[in-house]
């Protein structure tokens, strides 16, 4: 779980905020974008930003 933490800590903030937000608490894109106050098309799109930057970062790893 450290090397998760580790990776989650190198990403942007706001990737690693909503990935978060997303993948460790369960909440739907639809909910994050309204707590940030931003479209739900932006929270799909860091999603899968942040969610190829982790997979790519574990496969060097």
């Amino acid at each position: 779980m450290t090397a998760i933490n580790d990776l989650l800590a190198s990403l942007p903030e706001e990737e690693r905020v909503i990935l978060t937000m997303h993948y460790i608490r369960g909440m739907s894109n639809l909910e994050i974008a309204t707590m940030l106050g931003v479209p739900e098309r932006a929270v799909e799109s860091v999603i899968t930003t942040g969610k190829s930057r982790l997979l790519s970062a574990l496969n060097q790893g």
